[in-house]
C-alpha cells in the first residue's frame, strides 16, 4: 500500500564533508526542518563518524562521539524525522583513500577519488565501514550508498584488463561493484532499504550485457536510484527520459534529489534564492507528470545541501546562511506551489527581525554584511561602510578598519556557538581574510601619506 504522494519522504541532506555543525545547532536545527515539512534527514557523515578499530584512522578531529551520534537520532526521533545514513561505497571516497593505509585500493594510483573494485580489499573495507555506520544507527529503516560519479573508473591497470578478459565496458564492472555491496547490505540486514545516486546509472549504455537487463545485473530489485538534478529550470521531459530507462531495467520505485544550497559554485557564500526555488518549481512539475512519465513509485525527495563539491574543495555556503532558501524549497514541494510570503527582506516564513527569526540568524546577517560590503568596498577603495548602526560611514580608513576589525569578532564568536575551529578558521581565511589584509595595507599606506603630508617642507 503506497501512501498518498504528499505523505512522501522529505529528507534534509546534511553534508558533513566541511562545516559540521556542533550537535548543540542540530538541536536548534532539526525541530524547524520538522516545523517546515521535513519528515527525515539524510547524513552524509564521511569523516565525522566516530569510527572506530581499524578504521579508527578515517576520523576526523573533530568526529562526533558515539554520545553524539546517539543524541541526533534521539533529536531525529524526537521530531519525527527518520535518519538515513549516506556511505560513499564507490567514488568520492576521498576520505578514504588519502591515507597510505588505504592507498593500495584506488581505481588510479593519483587519484585518491575512486576504489578500485576489483582488489578484494575494496569490498572487505567496505562491509567493516558499513557495518560500523549501520551498527550505530539501529532504527534507520533506509541508507544510500552514494555511489555517483565514480571519475576514472576504467583508467586503471586492473580494471583495463577486466574489460578486456570480459569484453565488458566500464557500465558493466560498475554494475559489478554495486551488485556486490548489495549483496551484502541484504544478506546481512534484512529488510534494510538502499539508496543510490542515479548519475552512473544513467550513462550506461543498453548496449551493456548486463544493463541490457539490469534487472539480471540484481540491483533493481534491492535499490532505488535518486534522480539528482540541480539546475533552475528543465523540463518534465528531460527527467522522463531516465524513468523510461529505469522501468525497463527493472525498478518499481523512485527518488528526486534538488537542492537548496551548494550547487552554484564550490566558493559560493550567499546562497541565490531565486535559483533554487526555480530548481523545485521544476521538481514540482516533473512530480505532477510523473505517472504520465513513467509507471513508478516516488517514494521521496531529497532536498540536498552541499558543502563541498569534494573532500578537497573549499566550503561553500554555510547551514545558518541557506536557511531562508531551504524554509523556501520545503515549502514550496510542501504546498505544490511557491509560497506567498516573500518579503523583499527575508523572504520566509519568520519574521525578518528579532531574535525569534531562526537558529543562526546572526551569521545569515553578518554573512550578508561581508558578501555585500566587505568584499566591494575593499575592492572598490572604501567608500562607506556596512549598514549597521553601529559602523558609521566615514572617511577615515583608520575607522573604518577597525569596525570591521571589531565586526569580524563579533562574526568568529557567532560562528564559533556553531562550528568547530577548522571550520570557523578555514571560512574566515576564505572569505574575511584577503580582504581584511587589504584594509590593513591600506590603512598603513594611508598613515604614511598622512605622516608625509605633515612634514615640513624642506626650503
Amino acid at each position: 500500500h503506497s501512501a498518498p504522494s504528499p505523505a512522501q519522504m522529505r529528507l534534509v541532506h546534511l553534508d558533513l564533508k566541511g562545516a559540521a555543525p556542533r550537535v548543540s545547532y542540530l538541536e536548534q536545527v532539526f525541530p524547524l526542518l520538522s516545523q517546515l515539512g521535513a519528515n527525515g534527514v539524510l547524513i552524509e557523515y564521511e569523516d565525522m563518524f566516530p569510527f572506530k578499530g581499524e578504521l579508527e584512522i578515517l576520523r576526523s578531529p573533530y568526529a562526533y562521539s558515539e554520545e553524539d551520534i546517539e543524541r541526533i537520532q534521539q533529536l531525529a526521533e524526537q521530531h519525527k524525522l527518520e535518519v538515513v545514513p549516506l556511505v560513499q561505497t564507490f567514488g568520492h571516497v576521498e576520505f578514504i583513500l588519502k591515507h597510505e593505509k588505504y592507498q593500495h585500493l584506488r581505481e588510479v594510483e593519483r587519484f585518491p577519488n575512486s576504489f578500485n573494485p576489483h582488489v578484494p580489499d575494496t569490498l572487505a573495507l567496505l562491509k567493516s565501514i558499513l557495518a560500523q555506520v549501520i551498527e550505530k544507527h539501529r532504527r534507520s529503516t533506509w541508507i544510500h550508498i552514494g555511489a555517483d560519479e565514480v571519475f576514472h573508473l576504467g583508467e586503471g591497470m586492473d580494471s583495463k584488463s577486466w574489460m578486456s578478459h570480459h569484453k565488458g565496458d566500464v557500465g558493466t564492472m560498475y554494475l559489478k561493484h554495486i551488485k556486490e555491496v548489495l549483496g551484502f547490505l541484504t544478506a546481512q540486514y534484512w529488510g534494510l532499504r538502499v539508496l543510490m545516486w542515479d548519475d552512473m546509472l544513467r550513462k550506461i549504455s543498453h548496449q551493456c550485457p548486463l544493463a541490457a537487463v539490469p534487472a539480471e545485473s540484481g540491483i533493481a530489485k534491492h535499490v532505488s536510484p535518486v534522480v539528482w538534478f540541480y539546475a533552475p529550470d528543465f523540463e518534465a521531459e528531460q527527467i522522463g527520459k531516465f524513468l523510461t530507462k529505469y522501468v525497463e531495467s527493472g525498478f518499481e520505485a523512485v527518488w528526486f534529489a534538488s537542492a537548496f544550497k551548494g550547487t552554484t559554485g564550490p566558493a559560493q557564500a550567499w546562497t541565490p534564492l531565486s535559483y533554487h526555488l526555480k530548481n523545485h518549481l521544476s521538481w514540482l512539475k516533473v512530480m505532477q507528470a510523473v505517472p504520465r512519465l513513467a509507471p513508478l513509485r516516488l517514494q521521496g525527495v531529497v532536498l540536498t545541501g552541499w558543502q563541498r563539491y569534494d573532500h578537497y574543495s573549499v566550503l561553500c555556503e554555510l547551514l545558518p546562511v541557506s536557511i531562508p532558501s531551504l524554509a523556501i524549497c520545503l515549502q514550496t514541494l510542501v504546498n505544490g506551489d511557491a509560497p506567498q510570503v516573500l518579503s523583499p527582506h527575508l523572504p520566509l516564513p519568520f519574521p525578518s527581525e528579532g531574535r525569534g527569526a531562526f537558529p543562526g540568524v546572526e551569521i545569515y546577517h553578518m554573512v550578508e554584511q561581508v558578501n555585500g560590503h566587505l568584499k566591494e568596498r575593499v575592492c572598490t577603495g572604501l567608500g562607506g561602510l556596512p549598514c549597521r548602526r553601529e559602523l558609521h560611514p566615514c572617511s577615515r580608513p583608520s575607522r573604518l578598519h577597525e569596525d570591521w576589525e571589531s565586526f569580524v569578532r563579533d562574526l568568529r564568536a557567532q560562528l564559533e556557538r556553531i562550528y568547530f575551529p577548522d571550520t570557523v578558521e578555514e571560512w574566515l581565511e576564505e572569505n574575511v581574510n584577503p580582504y581584511l589584509d587589504q584594509l590593513r595595507d591600506l590603512v598603513r599606506d594611508y598613515r604614511a601619506i598622512i605622516r608625509l603630508k605633515g612634514r615640513p617642507k624642506a626650503t
